[in-house]
C-alpha cells in the first residue's frame, strides 16, 4: 500500500491538554478547587494570566492542599448558612399585590426581581441569579419556584399574586 493511502485512513487529531487546578469557580468548567484537564491554549492565554488556575506539579502541592482544605472549610460554611436560609424560607408566607384586571391578568408582570426585593424586605439576602424563575407570573394566582441556595442546596418556594384591593376593574357593571 501506499504510504500516502495509509495516512488517510488512520487519522487522528493529538490534542495537547494541561491539567489545572482551578482558583475561581468557573460555569460549566468547574469549582474552585477542582482539578481539570483543557486545552494548552486555553490554558496559557486565558486562565493561567487571568490567575482563574494554578498548573498541577508536584511543586505546588502544598498550596493545592491548602486550597482544597479551604474550600472544604468554606463549603461547610455556605452549606450552614445555606440550612439557616432554607428554615427561614420554609417559615415565610409570600403574598404579593400587582395591578390586574378583571380577567385576573396582571398590568405587568412579577419577576425575580419583585421576589428579591420582597425576600430582603423580610431579612433574606438572595442574588436575583438564585430565584429559578422560568418564566414571569403573569396572572393572578400561587406559583411555586425553587431557590438555589449553594450549588448543593435547593429550596422550593411558593408565593401567590393577588390583586391590589383598589385596582380591580369594575368597569363591566
Amino acid at each position: 500500500m501506499h504510504p500516502s493511502k495509509k495516512t488517510n485512513l488512520i487519522s487522528f487529531i493529538i490534542v495537547a491538554t494541561t491539567e489545572l487546578l482551578l482558583l475561581k469557580p468557573i460555569e460549566k468548567l468547574g469549582r474552585e478547587g477542582d482539578r481539570i484537564k483543557v486545552r494548552a491554549g486555553y490554558a496559557r492565554n486565558y486562565l493561567l494570566p487571568q490567575k482563574i488556575a494554578i498548573p498541577v506539579t508536584r511543586a505546588n502541592q502544598k498550596q493545592i492542599d491548602s486550597i482544597l482544605q479551604k474550600r472544604e472549610e468554606r463549603l461547610a460554611r455556605e452549606l450552614a448558612g445555606a440550612e439557616t436560609i432554607a428554615e427561614k424560607l420554609s417559615k415565610l408566607s409570600c403574598t404579593i399585590p400587582a395591578k390586574a384586571g378583571s380577567d385576573g391578568k396582571l398590568f405587568g408582570s412579577v419577576t425575580a426581581n419583585e421576589l428579591e426585593k420582597y425576600l430582603r424586605e423580610n431579612g433574606i439576602s438572595l442574588e436575583r441569579k438564585q430565584i429559578l424563575l422560568k418564566h414571569p407570573a403573569k396572572k393572578l394566582g400561587s406559583y411555586s419556584i425553587k431557590i438555589k441556595l449553594n450549588p448543593q442546596k435547593e429550596v422550593d418556594f411558593s408565593f401567590e399574586v393577588v390583586a391590589e384591593s383598589n385596582d380591580i376593574d369594575n368597569t363591566a357593571s
